[in-house]
């Protein structure tokens, strides 16, 4: 008989969709006092840091679907965070950030580091770098690099 201590117990799915609302709470808890969610803040992160980019090219980068990418963009061009352009080709755009979205990204780096400390202090620092090298292990096993990954 194996031992339940080396066999996963439960939903792992589920488990993590757990973990992430409990996370994603603490986070968009300081983002929201500059009106931000989470899931924003990565995106003008990435946008900031890699833009202009294509469209596809951000979707790749940040791990998510096409149209994923399109409806969070949404809030953010309406709100003249970033703004979609053409891109190299007559058929591609390109996302950039503007410079209301750089000054929301600034206003909002403080807070994200606030939730950060938290995780850190909630969870422990050890706990943290080891949860991140799960994160990063899992990752490479369930979706390997391919040839012309970035």
């Amino acid at each position: 008989m194996k031992s339940t201590e080396t066999q996963p117990q439960g939903c792992t799915n589920f488990k993590l969709r757990q973990l992430l609302r409990s996370v994603s709470r603490l986070y968009d808890g300081q983002l929201a006092q500059v009106g931000l969610k989470g899931s924003q803040f990565s995106l003008l992160s990435f946008v900031l840091t890699l833009g202009p980019i294509a469209p596809s090219e951000l979707a790749a980068r940040m791990g998510m679907d096409a149209s994923t990418l399109t409806r969070n963009l949404r809030p953010l061009i309406t709100k003249g965070w970033v703004q979609q352009g053409p891109g190299a080709d007559a058929r591609g755009r390109s996302i950039a950030i503007t410079p209301a979205g750089i000054n929301q990204h600034a206003q909002a780096r403080g807070h994200w580091k606030r939730a950060q400390q938290s995780v850190n202090q909630l969870l422990g620092a050890a706990e943290v770098v080891a949860l991140h090298q799960m994160i990063d292990q899992a990752q490479a096993r369930l979706h390997p690099a391919e040839p012309g990954d970035v």
